[in-house]
């Protein structure tokens, strides 16, 4: 029997008037509140914002793939893909967010099963295997897997939170590590920064989440045993050696020479040693190092106000403008200051992520809108650092604004969970809605909110 049912039945088994029967529909509409929440407009504000930088840049961008019978081809299918994000974003914020507690196991266990054929029967995309083809289709899983490590561990710590206590128990710790070494280990072979980044959305997880200092230190202490590995490995893990003639060709063929030698030991190996030359910036640019060099100069020429939308001189010869490099070009056309309003766009998401989440009751939603958001803004943060020469090269699409269809849909979901967690979740000190939450999920999520304690 529903709720509406249990109070209007009793209105009537007292024999009260119309009136009393009237104020028995109010109090559940009361109850119910949660569900007729508005929207975060703060939220859609910043996104719509980072919608029209993507829809301006990345038209400008995609030079290099426009074709004289299909001049508008890319920024169509940007947009066709944008519009399927959208869709996808108004959908889940009126889904209660008891659902993605539900969906969030068979979404990890289907992200890296995904990744696991990639790695077997993968589609090679720039030197490693990266994407799986669906025709002229190609998705990439390695965004699903990172979305999937922040909303598995939001799921594994909101079930193991420990009761009148601010900490999670060792067993959630052990599998909240598990799943961010089996994330990690499937996304190595696609670059350092990925693995870097799984390890700080679950470091910034498990602090909200309420882990104990000392259970953090543990873990932040494994992490680096397995950061320090990987990293020699990258740069030693390989005997062969990329001869000259090698490079020579994928010069002349203006390829990468990872991707036509199937090398990639050596190419990380070079890009760290490269990183930390204190004058890489006067090096003569080669096939070995124009990515960096191109932006570099891209960044160089937008100066404080750039150059304009449009008149971007660096589009047509910086490799992969469209999707790894595209903030080189956003400064570029409209200079510093668009790009640090571009920054302060995914820190100011992140400040509202957190500004949300101290306010709900229960431990689950919290940990779902501070996991999307990490997601979000540690992606753009590392693309930024990347491009600005902070960090080594490595692939990692600006979301929303790089060229690529399933970073935009991945992008969409995690904020499509942010508003749907936002437009339902009881927030503390509402009794009536935080009775009804209670009614509606797990009893193993019925933990309070380790951020308020």
């Amino acid at each position: 029997m529903s709720e509406t049912d249990t109070l209007l039945d009793r209105a009537m088994a007292d024999r009260q008037p119309a009136a009393a029967a009237s104020s028995a529909r109010a109090d559940y509409e009361a109850i119910a509140e949660p569900e007729k929440k508005r929207t975060d407009r703060y939220i859609w504000g910043i996104y719509l914002l980072l919608l029209v930088v993507s829809l301006i840049e990345l038209f400008s961008a995609s030079s290099q793939e426009v074709t004289a019978d299909n001049i508008y081809g890319p920024i169509i299918r940007h947009a066709q893909f944008l519009g399927i994000g959208l869709i996808i974003m108004l959908g889940l914020q009126k889904l209660h967010y008891r659902w993605i507690y539900y969906c969030t196991p068979a979404f990890v266990v289907g992200s890296i099963a995904a990744m696991v054929l990639v790695l077997l029967v993968g589609v090679n995309i720039n030197g490693a295997r990266r994407g799986l083809g669906f025709g002229s289709f190609v998705i990439l899983p390695a965004e699903f897997i990172k979305l999937s490590a922040a909303l598995g561990m939001a799921w594994i710590l909101a079930r193991h939170q420990l009761k009148k206590r601010n900490d999670v128990s060792t067993r959630g710790v052990c599998y909240c590590v598990a799943l961010v070494s089996v994330c990690c280990g499937l996304l190595f072979s696609h670059g350092l920064t990925n693995t870097l980044l799984i390890m700080a959305i679950s470091l910034s997880m498990m602090l909200i989440g309420g882990v104990s200092m000392k259970k953090f230190g543990i873990v932040v202490l494994f992490y680096a045993i397995l950061g320090g590995g990987a990293m020699l490995y990258k740069m030693h893990g390989s005997d062969d050696k990329v001869t000259e003639q090698a490079v020579r060709i994928a010069e002349l063929n203006k390829e990468d020479v990872a991707q036509s030698t199937g090398n990639r030991s050596d190419t990380w190996k070079g890009r760290i040693q490269r990183h930390f030359r204190l004058a890489k910036y006067n090096d003569p640019i080669n096939n070995l190092n124009k990515q960096e060099q191109f932006s570099y100069m891209a960044q160089a020429h937008g100066g404080v106000f750039g150059v304009g939308p449009g008149n971007s001189r660096e589009n047509a010869r910086l490799p992969l403008a469209f999707s790894d490099y595209i903030y080189a070009i956003v400064i570029e056309e409209c200079g510093m200051v668009t790009g640090v309003l571009v920054l302060l766009l995914f820190l100011l998401l992140l400040a509202r992520a957190g500004r949300i989440a101290v306010r709900f009751k229960q431990t689950f939603p919290c940990l779902l809108v501070i996991g999307c958001a990490v997601y979000i803004v540690y992606q753009a943060l590392f693309h930024m650092a990347i491009v600005s020469g902070v960090f080594p090269v490595s692939g990692q699409p600006l979301p929303l604004i790089s060229k690529g269809g399933t970073s935009i849909i991945v992008t969409s979901v995690a904020l499509g969970i942010m508003l749907s967690v936002s437009r339902h979740a009881a927030v503390k000190g509402d009794k009536e809605a935080i009775r009804a939450e209670m009614k509606v999920l797990p009893e193993n999520l019925h933990s309070d909110n380790p951020s308020q304690l």
